[in-house]
């Protein structure tokens, strides 16, 4: 599958002896597993090369995944190749010197609304940025070379990104290439301690979700998380926004909205929008924001916003269940 794209990306990583490599803004699993476990492959098959990630943006949920590298001088960007990964649009690139490279390789998996690079290699169906970067791997592994450290920061955006491989964009390629993974000797029980278990604050707190869920007439979930709410059950944003997920298996309910205030501004409310057998990126897209057509996020700075997205909401459930069949 695009063959010749991932011939002139290989093209170009060897044409280069420096390069940097990119992320989104507020890091995520699949974004530093994908730029990480390149890195290190590229730096494996490549060790002569100059090979950074410069990146002043940090996850305590992602702090076992280790550090970065240090910055580099601006002469270093304008002599490399810079390869954005898992980031739909430039405004989202964490690291805006990205635009002092000399050429740009863009790597993504979300739907496409401000195309940039100059080799552009999109493939909105794959459940992972990180499947991407297994694939390239896989394509060339005749002459490409991974080892363990590689391989656990790919399966972790590869876990992390497909919701442990339950959600619909995940195939019977995505299982191939994480099988690949696997035989290359991801360490599933260590990882999956650091992504998965709990403090008692976080126990707590879910017990607070579960008995103040809001619910729709037509079937769309919520909850509003207050920085109040945030301090109360110390709860850091990256916390604060997995609680979307906890709304995920409600019956009937297919959507489900997570509106959570910023804690650094008075004003922001950042939304983490989800949903089974319908479409949610649209409504997304209409607040400052994109991503997945059943898995996004938004931006909102009102609470008439807020009153205005559920009720939004609750119209796409309720037209869905009119004109379609067979949802639960």
């Amino acid at each position: 599958m695009n063959i010749e794209i991932k011939n002139a990306i290989l093209d170009k990583i060897k044409e280069y002896d420096k390069i940097l490599i990119f992320r989104h803004i507020r890091p995520d699993g699949d974004c530093m597993g994908a730029s990480k476990g390149l890195r290190e492959i590229l730096r494996l098959s490549y060790p002569c090369k100059e090979i950074y990630i410069v990146d002043n943006q940090h996850s305590d949920y992602l702090a076992f995944l280790g550090e970065d590298d240090s910055e580099v001088p601006d002469e270093f960007y304008s002599h490399s190749l810079g390869i954005v990964v898992d980031t739909a649009n430039k405004d989202r690139i964490s690291n805006q010197k990205f635009s002092l490279c000399r050429e740009i390789i863009k790597i993504d998996h979300h739907i496409e609304i401000s195309p940039f690079g100059d080799i552009s290699w999109v493939e909105e169906q794959r459940s992972s940025a990180c499947e991407m970067i297994a694939d390239f791997y896989n394509t060339f592994k005749d002459e490409l070379k991974i080892n363990k450290t590689a391989a656990q920061y790919i399966y972790t955006g590869m876990v992390t990104d497909s919701g442990r491989f339950r959600f619909r964009s995940v195939s019977g390629e995505t299982l191939r290439l994480a099988a690949l993974m696997l035989d290359a000797g991801v360490d599933t029980d260590t990882l999956y301690a650091n992504l998965y278990l709990e403090d008692y604050d976080s126990y707590k707190f879910k017990a607070y979700i579960y008995s103040n869920v809001e619910r729709t007439e037509n079937g769309a979930a919520y909850l509003y998380i207050s920085r109040e709410m945030q301090e109360k059950f110390h709860l850091s944003f990256e916390d604060a926004s997995a609680t979307v997920n906890s709304m995920d298996s409600i019956k009937g309910y297919l959507c489900w909205l997570a509106f959570i205030e910023n804690p650094d501004s008075e004003d922001e409310i950042r939304v983490r929008l989800r949903s089974r057998f319908m479409s949610i990126n649209h409504l997304a897209e209409e607040y400052n924001g994109g991503g997945h057509a059943q898995a996004c996020g938004a931006t909102i700075h009102s609470k008439n916003q807020l009153k205005e997205m559920i009720e939004k909401a609750d119209a796409m459930v309720k037209n869905y269940k009119e004109n379609n069949e067979g949802w639960m």
